[in-house]
């Protein structure tokens, strides 16, 4: 009986052994996939975050823009009555980027007569694992695209040449501005004009 016994441990003991190691493997291959989504989360949000920097501060430059043109009655058109592209905002965007955790970023505008940026970034940091075949060493990829709407504002030119405005800037808000050198002080804020947001490619 005895005998019977340690001969039974015996052979037990290799599948005890077999079944531990699988269960190891299988969580070290859970750990591998684990690190790949949080890698790729991680880019897809500086991604993200990326995009969106850039289009703001293009946003905030056109601010300038429309102080340094204020009486110029075309450019206030083509900003509020036709498809506008402002100022390059990818500089932001990338510096966004570096402290995101990523880089190699590529960054431009969307070239589609939207004004918005296209992103694309790589994690800094590669994968450690090489139980998905294929992974090691890898970073993750990511792209993003954001871009601005107009908030329902038109520009209307003020017919007379000689009068010290230029014109108004309406929106659908309710928000009215009377576009002249005495207004910048009560130039309505970016965000009240352009709204940002994440767009599909």
């Amino acid at each position: 009986m005895i005998r019977r016994l340690k001969s039974q441990v015996g052979q037990a003991a290799p599948l005890y052994i077999t079944a531990v190691t699988g269960l190891l493997f299988l969580a070290l291959v859970f750990f591998a996939f684990g690190e790949a989504d949080v890698k790729r989360n991680g880019a897809q949000t500086a991604a993200d975050a990326t995009a969106l920097a850039a289009a703001k501060d293009s946003r905030k430059l056109l601010k300038f823009d429309l102080m340094a043109h204020v009486m110029d009655r075309g450019f206030y058109t083509e900003v509020f009555n036709t498809p506008y592209v402002g100022m390059d905002g990818c500089p932001m965007g990338r510096a966004f980027a570096a402290k995101n955790d990523a880089n190699e970023v590529e960054c431009q505008p969307v070239g589609d007569m939207r004004w918005g940026y296209q992103v694309d970034l790589k994690s800094r940091k590669r994968m450690s694992a090489n139980l998905v075949p294929g992974t090691e060493g890898k970073k993750a990829e990511a792209e993003a695209v954001a871009v601005l709407d107009n908030r329902g504002c038109t520009f209307v030119p003020n017919p007379i040449p000689t009068s010290p405005s230029i014109g108004t800037v309406g929106c659908l808000s309710g928000l009215v501005w009377v576009v002249s050198p005495q207004s910048l002080a009560v130039m309505p804020d970016m965000t009240l004009l352009f709204d940002v947001r994440l767009a599909e490619d």
